[in-house]
Order: structure tokens, then sequence, then C-alpha cells
């Protein structure tokens, strides 16, 4: 149940999780959201409409793959599809998933994943990994809630970890 003092959300504006993929038509939402979300984690992130042609760029030539959620849109899911090498079967990645502040608790990021979820496994993908912070505990605990684990293998498997490095 949203907070008393949630937004009231006109339902009539709400965009579902359900629903086709964003278009390169919703690059400016898009870029404003990744902006966002690398703002409030003290990011970096380019300048809005560098970040919009990166996206139209991506969205156009199949790169990636984005859901909305909510009016503002106030949500979103970033995916990236990639042929895996011992199946013939693709992984997906979650690249991104954000929600702006005055809509999280509302189930904005679980409608997001469990769409990317169902989205990945129509495109035939029969994997999916993401990374989040270890401080991250809301964000844990949704992808744990979903049967995300970081166990390698099998729940009492070696704890996985995520590595990267700017080159």
């Amino acid at each position: 149940m949203p907070a008393a003092d949630a937004p009231v959300v006109d339902p009539s504006r709400e965009r579902s999780a359900r629903g086709p993929p964003a278009q390169v038509g919703d690059a400016d939402a898009i870029a404003r959201l990744l902006r966002d979300f690398n703002r409030e984690f003290d990011e970096p992130a380019p300048e809005l409409h560098q970040l919009t042609e990166r996206v139209r760029e991506l969205l156009a030539q199949g790169e990636i793959t984005v859901l909305l959620a909510g009016a503002g849109p106030d949500g979103i899911a970033v995916l990236r599809f990639s042929p895996e090498i011992w199946t013939r079967a693709f992984e997906c990645h979650l690249a991104e998933l954000f929600v702006v502040p005055e809509r999280r608790g509302q189930g904005l990021g679980r409608a997001l994943v469990v769409e990317a979820i169902e989205l990945a496994r129509s495109k035939g993908a029969d994997y999916m990994d993401l990374g989040t912070g270890e401080d991250d505990v809301a964000a844990r605990a949704l992808y744990e809630s979903l049967g995300f684990s970081n166990r390698g293998g099998k729940p009492g498997g070696p704890v996985n970890f995520f590595y990267e490095r700017k080159l």
C-alpha cells in the first residue's frame, strides 16, 4: 500500500510496464530517467541532449530494449541481449532499473522486472543477470524475491562477484 503522502496518480495517464517496449520516439523520456538515475547516485552522465541522441542510436540499432512504466514515465528497465556461448539461447542483461523516488514502494520496479523477465523469455533468453550495490538493500530484496541469486549454480553455491574497470 502506498504511503499516505504518496502522490495521487490518475490511472488514465498511467503507463503500465506491460505493453510494447519503448520506441525511438521515447528517447527524450528514457534519457531523462537515465540522467536522473545517475545524478541520484552521484555518477557522471553526459548532457541530456547527448544522452538522448545516444539512446536514439541504440534503440534504432536494436542494441537496447527499454521498458517504461508510470505516467511520467516514472520507471525504466534497460535490457541488452546477446547470444549465449554454451547454448543457442540468448542471455539478457538488466543493465538499468530505476524508479523515480516519489513512486518507489508502489510496485513499479517489481512490474518492470517481471515484464523484463517475460520479454526476455519471449525473445529466447534463458538467463538474465544484473548488478547492484551491496548497500542497495531494497533492490537486492526485490531481485531476490523474484528468484535472482548471488550464489553460483545453486542456493548454497559460492557468492558471485561483479567486477568492473574503466578502460
